[in-house]
């Protein structure tokens, strides 16, 4: 049974795995933005980058408001936790590898 944190990560999970989600996060890390700005930035349609817009909204990592006409679109990292926490099971991993990696450079030096 999937518990309803399982469905926010996978939800997360969903979210960031499209390059172009990935770039508009990357655009809401430095500010908050408008949709028209946001779609400025990409040779899709602006109902295409709206389309992924509502998705990252459904993720919860994407709030908006709205500004007079202007609809504002500002990032919202906290959900993003669930990616770091999954990647932690990784790090000895890697470090494991790089360790091995480290040694056998140096024995072959």
């Amino acid at each position: 049974m999937v518990t309803d944190s399982a469905a926010r990560d996978n939800a997360v999970f969903r979210a960031i795995a499209d390059p172009t989600r990935r770039e508009l996060l990357r655009l809401l890390r430095r500010r908050p933005h408008t949709v028209g700005d946001l779609a400025s930035h990409f040779t899709q349609s602006r109902p295409a980058i709206s389309k992924h817009l509502r998705l990252l909204r459904a993720a919860g990592l994407v709030v908006t408001s709205e500004h007079g006409t202007a609809r504002m679109c500002a990032l919202r990292a906290r959900p993003l936790r669930a990616v770091d926490h999954w990647l932690r099971d990784y790090q000895s991993l890697w470090r494991t590898s790089l360790r091995s990696l480290k040694r056998y450079v140096e024995e072959e030096s």
